[in-house]
């Protein structure tokens, strides 16, 4: 004896092998046992044999129509096995039973399942609805079908033409397009992006690469609405100093500016002059939302986007031969023995006297000229008292750290002659070297700053958002701890508000602090243990390596636009280790297959093989191992 059973949503046949009241065991064609429930038994037959009656009930079942079922149906719930002997005529074979079995099922809507072996079938009205529904489905499948075999030959479907600038950051994945798009990439095995480039969505890597970025971090673009700003800082006190900055020659906002004051010999007053954009952007009100949205100022070759919108950046940038508010540093300090004799933080207006640019003084600013009184050196009245002071200031943070900092690798500045979202613009590397004395100069004063500052918190009991590193691990907290690397007991990032959300934060501490002293910690914006503190850091890291990751990125693509550019067929480069090799020519690190195990450091020469603009990777292979 055998019997049809449903498992699992399966109809199965199989031999009785023993039976209980409640349950049986039944055996498999292959001799396999297995305990069912007699509740899930449909009917019980003796012929034909199991696997017979599975396949022939399937071809009958094929032949049922399924229109005239639902007519020939009564019209209230009904039992399948009865219902086979009115369709038939006849007392049914196992065979007709198991059809129309599975004949009724396969039609869910036209019949709806009451439970084991009984069916009602669906009322005109929904039966009509669920049709209409099916075919449908049936012409999404068609048209999804269609488009998938478009893309699979190389042409982009107007449809998913429409919707390709959502499809890698915010697609609708119920949408047809999608799934249409998602089984096309499957079906090539291939990326969403490299399909969408090879379609012609876009027109070339670097437009993918920037509207990806914009649209997950920029949907409403990034200009910022137009803003009316009070004359602020008016009546504060001018300072009598003589002022200078230095920053690249693309720098618009100038956050910092140096002055130095003889008062007696060997000890002068050093100015370290900062903007105040604090005075403006106050905590939680509007132009503050703006700030916190976007964390920090963006940097990519060709485009920056800034923090801050551009009328408070006009407004509070040193820019030369206006005079700006500013909180000043003054430090006291012998220049013999390097001592700081005293220190104080100050707000007021400075006016400084020229925004010096690296690029026209890097040349002529060297450490032979800084050194010698009777050599020519532009603004060398200025230069050579902070330049002493800041030779000081690095001896005695190495003393700290224990060794000389390591400043020897060259950087690389990124120019191009043309728009910044044109492949074609012409790219220019412009090196520069860390240890260039105007930026060891400069660096060492910021470095004093954010030392001095943070340790101003901490002896007020006002709380700041401070980088340190110890036993190696960077991090940023709310408390002032060493700084290992840099060799300073605190690092509290105060020098750039114009353009890092974690300085205007602490700018917003230190005002306070200058203004209110012990009382400082009961009026500061942020009090002691403020939870929004940490939220701002968390904030902050994630938004900083967002933007670090971009601009790493679009820094490795114009590296391989320049390279492309020169021509060249072959670089040099040096092992960093396994198959890393950083090249000589470009600020840039790439794989090489099956690079021979090298000491690191060692030289070797490429051959370009070709250039990936969307993995941004450049494909090369050893040349040559350069000879010891």
């Amino acid at each position: 004896m055998y019997v049809l059973y449903e498992e699992s949503g399966n109809f199965k046949a199989e031999k009785i092998f023993s039976q209980s009241d409640s349950t049986m065991q039944v055996e498999s064609e292959s001799g396999k046992r297995s305990k069912i429930k007699n509740a899930t038994v449909l009917f019980s037959f003796e012929q034909p044999a199991p696997a017979l009656l599975l396949e022939q009930a399937q071809a009958l079942a094929q032949t049922l129509e399924i229109d005239f079922l639902w007519e020939c149906a009564p019209q209230e719930e009904f039992d399948a096995v009865h219902f086979a002997e009115d369709y038939f005529g006849h007392p049914p074979s196992a065979v007709e039973k198991a059809a129309l079995i599975f004949a009724l099922n396969s039609a869910p809507a036209y019949f709806h399942r009451r439970g084991k072996g009984c069916y009602r079938p669906a009322p005109p009205d929904i039966l009509a609805a669920a049709l209409a529904a099916i075919e449908k489905k049936r012409k999404q499948a068609e048209q999804q079908q269609e488009w998938v075999d478009q893309m699979v030959a190389g042409t982009l479907p107007e449809p998913i033409a429409e919707v390709a600038s959502t499809l890698l950051t915010r697609p609708d994945k119920n949408s047809l397009q999608w799934k249409a798009f998602e089984a096309a990439v499957d079906k090539l095995g291939t990326s969403p992006e490299k399909l969408l480039l090879t379609l012609g969505a876009w027109p070339h890597a670097l437009a993918l690469h920037q509207h990806r970025f914009l649209s997950a971090n920029f949907p409403k673009g990034t200009q910022f609405a137009p803003v009316a700003l009070d004359d602020i800082g008016a009546d504060l006190p001018l300072a009598d100093v003589i002022a200078y900055s230095v920053d690249d020659s693309s720098t618009i906002e100038v956050d910092d500016a140096l002055s130095v004051t003889p008062l007696e010999q060997d000890v002068v007053r050093v100015g370290i002059h900062i903007a105040v954009p604090g005075l403006a952007v106050t905590r939680d009100n509007e132009l503050d939302k703006l700030a916190r949205g976007r964390m920090s100022t963006v940097y990519i070759p060709g485009l920056k986007i800034p923090m801050l919108p551009s009328e408070l950046i006009s407004t509070f940038s040193l820019d030369a031969g206006r005079p700006r508010p500013a909180l000043s540093l003054y430090v006291t300090a012998n220049l013999a023995t390097g001592e700081l004799l005293s220190s104080e933080t100050r707000l007021e207006r400075i006016e400084v006297r020229e925004n010096l640019r690296h690029n026209t003084l890097d040349e002529q600013v060297t450490e032979a000229a800084l050194d010698d009184p009777q050599a020519e050196l532009p603004y060398g009245e200025w230069l050579r008292p902070l330049w002493r002071l800041a030779k000081h200031l690095a001896a005695q943070r190495e003393q700290i750290r224990g060794k000389p900092e390591n400043n020897n690798r060259v950087e690389y500045t990124f120019v191009l002659d043309g728009p910044h979202d044109d492949p074609d613009s012409v790219v220019r590397l412009v090196p520069r070297k860390r240890n260039a004395p105007l930026d060891r100069l400069v660096a060492e004063y910021m470095i004093l700053t954010n030392n001095i500052w943070g340790g101003l918190l901490a002896k007020h009991g006002v709380p700041g958002i401070y980088r340190s590193q110890q036993a190696g691990r960077v991090r940023m907290s709310t408390h002032a701890l060493p700084h290992e690397a840099i060799g300073v007991p605190q690092y509290a990032w105060s020098t750039s508000p114009l353009r890092r959300y974690v300085d205007l934060v602490n700018q917003w501490q230190i005002l306070a602090t200058a203004e209110h002293g012990v009382s400082a910690r009961l009026v500061a914006p942020f009090k002691p243990k403020d939870a929004d503190l940490f939220a701002i850091i968390g904030a902050f890291e994630s938004q900083y390596t967002t933007w670090g990751d971009y601009q790493s990125a679009m820094e490795r693509y114009w590296c391989l636009r320049w390279i492309q550019q020169q021509n060249l067929s072959t670089v040099q480069g040096n092992v960093i280790r396994d198959d890393l090799v950083r090249l000589d020519c470009a600020p840039f690190v790439t794989r090489v297959p099956a690079l021979p195990e090298l000491e690191r450091g060692q030289a070797v020469t490429l051959d370009i093989l070709g250039f990936d603009e969307l993995a941004l990777e450049l494909e090369c292979r050893l040349r040559e191992v350069a000879a010891a």
